[in-house]
């Protein structure tokens, strides 16, 4: 059986509604963007938002992926590091519910909680408190955790940290795995622009991007974005949003639409595209029943705050799948 294993930030998601965005404006968080805070503002936006509906699920981009595969019956392993804390059992422990393999470091740091605000239109701003997931480094990897698996997902957060990407990249290759990334956050992109574009160059099959990533990266507009990054990998994938998503490899390509409806929070939308993709992949399904699967996923999520689906849901999905 093909295995997906994830690398990404193992963070616990702290998912806050806010009446209105001046409580973005009050803590200087860019609407629509992940911004790293420390430890400080942490506890600003906790006292922010304490009178605020809230709840707590594992989150991350790449962990979120992994969770949509592992519901879809693809075997699944995750890499990140938490903290010897509630918040990193609650990971862990979720992990092992959803039958992900834990490959997990400990460490004796605070676990990375990623402060979730949600705007009344579905938009969501991160304020990331890394904690002992920015403890992940080149160091922490070895080839034991690569192998027996066929492709690697990574986020995009994790370009942050240099040696520890290209490390995984060659570990992940050196094991002949393919490699697949999801570029997470324009702000990251155009942060470390020249070194992801020389990994995607030189390691990557697959990138997913949305339409704000995929400017940060090439400087144009969706569609003439999708050609170039299709130029520096096998696969090239860029999200618009109600306008569905672009898929191209070599010389074939097209659109697949979306999925009409109520949008509560676009929080994991993008992963869990991800999720139904690459399990379309793996399983030699084609690009329209990938990118489909993608939609169908990332359909669903947007309908509850969060970025999992409901068990009941997942059910509604199983038979929608069986008309694909």
């Amino acid at each position: 059986m093909t295995k997906i294993l994830g690398i990404g930030n193992a963070l616990v998601d702290l998912l806050i509604e806010t009446e209105n965005d001046n409580i973005l404006d009050e803590l200087n968080l860019p609407k629509g963007s992940m911004q790293l805070v420390d430890s400080k503002t942490k506890d600003q936006i906790a006292d922010h938002s304490n009178k605020l509906p809230k709840s707590m699920a594992s989150g991350g981009s790449a962990a979120n992926t992994i969770h949509g595969l592992a519901r879809l019956g693809t075997e699944t392993a995750f890499i990140g590091t938490v903290g010897k804390d509630d918040i990193g059992k609650f990971f862990s422990d979720d992990l092992e519910k959803s039958k992900i393999t834990p490959l997990l470091i400990y460490s004796d740091s605070p676990s990375g909680l990623a402060s979730t605000l949600i705007s009344k239109d579905g938009e969501r701003t991160f304020g990331t408190f890394l904690g002992a997931a920015i403890e992940l480094d080149a160091d922490s990897l070895n080839e034991n955790h690569f192998s027996g698996y066929n492709i690697l997902h990574v986020e995009g957060y994790l370009v942050q940290n240099h040696q520890l990407i290209e490390q995984a990249f060659k570990l992940a290759k050196a094991n002949g795995m393919k490699i697949s990334i999801d570029l997470a956050s324009y702000n990251v992109v155009e942060d470390n622009l020249d070194f992801l574009k020389e990994m995607v160059k030189k390691y990557v099959d697959i990138v997913f991007a949305n339409e704000e990533e995929a400017k940060a990266f090439t400087g144009l507009e969706p569609e003439e974005a999708l050609e170039m990054i299709s130029t520096m990998a096998e696969i090239a994938v860029v999200k618009v949003g109600k306008g569905g998503s672009f898929i191209k490899s070599g010389n074939e390509k097209l659109k697949v639409g979306i999925i009409k409806t109520t949008v509560s929070d676009t929080t994991g939308a993008g992963d869990l595209y991800a999720a139904g993709f690459l399990h379309g992949i793996i399983n030699n399904k084609g690009f329209e029943y990938s990118g489909k699967l993608g939609a169908l996923l990332a359909s669903t999520v947007i309908q509850d705050i969060g970025a999992k689906i409901s068990d009941g849901k997942w059910e509604n999905i199983y038979a929608e799948i069986e008309k694909f």
